[in-house]
């Protein structure tokens, strides 16, 4: 009895010799991962930031060298005033960001302009701060929803003061920019302006922020950054609005004075570290049980596997990650030592996707293009009017290429009209009109973009006549939004079907694309201001359409499936009476 004691205790001994360095080692383990990961995962978020804070310094920077660039052409070479005139507009045509050049005397009176008509930027008075010479004013959004700046430049004619250049510069690239840094999936970046104003948001669902020209100085980045003096990024944890844990780095620009500021849930960035970390304190369990339970056996043979996993862990904290351990056993200690080196391999595959993530920040390109409600009227103004110019054109072909820029040109003012009212819109005048025959001038004038992009474009029209009180522009530029969205959304050698038909008391025209569908949880939000499935856009298309719709006492209805393609369907109500359909014919 009294051998079995001792054999128990001297069981009881070892295993507590094994485990309490075992235990001690865990804990050390697990804190050094800990400050390890989490450190690694602030880095990679400062080095994105300063990359975003890089991008946006270059991308102001080049349109102020520009800016010089023309003003450098302009003085001291004794150019006519239509010379200068010219090389303005030539200027905005060949540099996109530029909306409108104009140049002023010394006493502010416009000498030439880029602008047709009067110029609609005037000399800033509010300049916010000057870049090599260059003034830029405060960031103000424009008629549409999107950012602009005036810089302007002092001219000098042999050492004296001669006038001033100042150019109106759209900042959308900025705002493209921003919305392609992505940290995980959930992290996103935004660019706060000195006195607080937000300038660019890359969360779809707070663009309208900026919009509503939203303070951000109460934030809690905005003011760290702006009481730290380093020129280091800073980083810090925080609770948002909606009561989300965040981990934020804010980097300065200081030629701007703005700060850019990249955020992602605390729960994503140290996602991996706590799966680990769970992992080891799993492994570390399971390997004490088995330590207390045949401690005198293994005792010495503990040691060696211990030391190892110790090591191994130290120079993973010390940024070795491609340290490994090599235990061949079968036991607990073999698997504790794979399960330390799976942990290595995730966490170098962590740091190469921090690394995968800072290059796509770094490197990544962003789409540039026109408003897709623009490009088509500007297409066919384009085609009719070097048909136009041909010497083989008969009288019936220039009438028609006539009609189709005036409509084109039409089409463009209404449009610039709906912009200007998107907050609060324009009353429409209603007419009695054919719907068939305001579908099939759409239909027409967009089959030349079908094929351009593969897309076969079908129509189907009922036997009329299908007479609403309508406006044609007005349809017109829902006809165009929803058959263009099809026609993006619609891979090579599919099709888009537009069909009217008469419904009881009502008129109903659809568009039916084979595209790649909208999913079911985007479906309630797609005719919200700024929301949109695509990659550019303000996404405010749909939402125009929309109230077009309902002014004209009509509804749209959306139906979509994944893979298989998506269907909106317009009503109105129809009009019977004869005067109506005079009218309409």
């Amino acid at each position: 009895m009294r051998i079995r004691h001792i054999a128990t205790r001297f069981a009881l001994l070892l295993g507590i010799a094994a485990v309490l360095p075992l235990l001690a080692y865990g804990v050390i383990s697990i804190f050094s991962l800990q400050r390890g990961t989490r450190q690694s995962v602030v880095n990679g978020n400062q080095n994105v930031a300063l990359r975003a804070a890089e991008e946006i310094r270059r991308y102001v920077l080049t349109n102020t060298e520009l800016l010089k660039a023309l003003a450098a052409d302009l003085q001291n070479t004794g150019l006519e005033t239509w010379q200068q005139d010219r090389i303005l507009k030539n200027y905005v045509l060949q540099f996109r960001e530029f909306r409108e050049i104009t140049l002023f005397d010394e006493g502010g009176t416009t000498i030439a302009s880029s602008r047709v008509g009067t110029p609609r930027i005037t000399l800033p008075k509010d300049a916010l701060l000057s870049i090599d010479g260059v003034s830029m004013s405060a960031i103000k959004v424009d008629e549409d929803l999107l950012p602009t700046s005036t810089f302007a430049i002092h001219l000098t004619r042999l050492s004296q003061p001669s006038g001033w250049l100042a150019g109106e510069i759209s900042l959308e690239e900025m705002w493209r920019m921003v919305d392609q840094i992505r940290i995980g999936d959930h992290g996103y970046a935004l660019v706060v302006a000195p006195g607080g104003e937000l300038i660019a948001h890359g969360d779809p669902d707070k663009k309208a922020l900026v919009a509503q020209t939203r303070n951000m100085s109460g934030h809690p980045l905005v003011a760290a950054a702006r009481g730290h003096n380093e020129p280091a990024p800073v980083a810090q944890e925080y609770v948002d609005d909606t009561g989300r844990r965040e981990l934020g780095v804010a980097a300065r620009i200081p030629q701007l004075g703005w700060t850019v500021i990249v955020a992602q849930p605390t729960v994503e960035a140290y996602a991996t570290a706590t799966i680990l970390q769970q992992q080891l304190v799993v492994a570390i369990t399971v390997a004490l049980i088995a330590m207390i339970t045949v401690g005198y056996l293994f005792g010495r043979t503990f040691i060696n596997p211990i030391l190892a996993l110790k090591a191994g862990t130290h120079d993973i904290a010390a940024g070795q990650l491609d340290a490994r351990v090599a235990i061949r056993r079968s036991d607990e200690l073999g698997e504790l030592g794979e399960a330390f080196n799976t942990m290595a391999d995730r966490l170098a595959k962590l740091q190469e996707e921090v690394k995968r993530q800072e290059r796509q920040a770094m490197f990544g390109r962003v789409a540039a293009g026109l408003v897709h409600d623009l490009s088509h009227p500007i297409q066919n103004i384009g085609n009719s009017t070097r048909l136009l110019l041909r010497d083989d054109v008969d009288a019936d072909s220039r009438e028609m290429f006539r009609r189709t820029i005036e409509r084109e040109l039409a089409t463009l003012k209404r449009f610039m009209e709906d912009l200007r009212h998107v907050v609060k819109p324009k009353p429409i005048e209603r007419f009695a009109m054919d719907v068939n025959g305001s579908v099939a001038e759409m239909v027409e004038s967009m089959r030349s973009e079908g094929e351009r992009n593969g897309i076969t474009i079908d129509a189907q029209y009922a036997e009329g006549p299908l007479v609403i009180e309508g406006d044609r522009f007005a349809l017109g530029r829902v006809y165009r939004n929803l058959i263009t969205n099809a026609i993006q959304a619609t891979s090579p050698g599919g099709r888009v079907t537009i069909a009217t038909a008469r419904v009881g008391n009502q008129v109903e025209i659809s568009v039916v694309d084979t595209g790649s569908g909208i999913p079911a949880d985007r479906l309630s939000a797609i005719f919200d201001d700024f929301v949109t499935t695509k990659r550019r856009g303000l996404g405010l298309g749909l939402a125009i359409s929309k109230r077009i719709v309902e002014q004209l006492d009509g509804t749209i209805a959306v139906a979509s499936e994944v893979g298989r393609g998506t269907a909106f369907t317009l009503r109105f109500p129809a009009r019977d009476d004869r005067a109506s359909q005079a009218a309409a014919s």
